[in-house]
């Protein structure tokens, strides 16, 4: 046979062919809300997310967008978790992952303008250090302590900021080997 005369071989179904899904099946639609997302955001971050989202905005435009819409507005609208187990797993997502040390700073003042104490959120990094390893771990109470110690710099103690009752790391030093 000359290739001229050979038929294309078929496509096999798969995720571009249309027998993939049968003609009128649909797909659960995700929640995508937009003015929930900005929502969630300033309940998490307060009003200096606005200012860092705009920072982000004049650099990749449109991007701060796709994040509130999609993230705030998307993923944490869905049911099945509460907002703390997110946080908590967003807490030891990002100390799993590493070199994402802004984000996790965000995540533990989040966690903590949503009422995980000092002691929970030191105890989810902790729990993490057998399964991520000690350096990983170490890296996330790092930032912790120095995020926590931010918030103590910026209330005029405890019990003006709610926080009475919580305690952290007062250091993080790398053993010595």
């Amino acid at each position: 046979m000359s290739p001229t005369s050979m038929s294309p071989a078929p496509t096999p179904p798969g995720p571009t062919s249309p027998a993939a899904a049968p003609a009128g099946a649909a797909l659960t639609e995700a929640p995508l809300d937009r003015a929930a997302g900005h929502a969630l955001l300033a309940d998490l971050a307060g009003p200096e997310a606005a200012s860092a989202l705009g920072g982000l905005d004049a650099l990749a435009p449109g991007f701060p967008d796709w994040i509130v819409t999609s993230l705030f507005g998307g993923t944490y609208q869905r049911p099945g978790l509460a907002l703390r187990d997110r946080q908590i797993a967003n807490l030891a997502a990002l100390t799993a992952l590493g070199g994402v040390e802004p984000q996790l700073a965000d995540h533990v003042r989040y966690s903590r303008r949503i009422g995980l104490t000092e002691s929970e959120i030191t105890e989810v990094l902790v729990h993490l250090a057998p399964y991520i390893g000690l350096p990983k771990a170490l890296a996330g109470l790092r930032v912790a302590t120095a995020t926590f110690a931010e918030g103590a710099e910026g209330a005029e103690g405890a019990e003006s900021s709610g926080a009475a009752g919580t305690t952290g790391p007062a250091a993080v030093e790398e053993p010595e080997a």
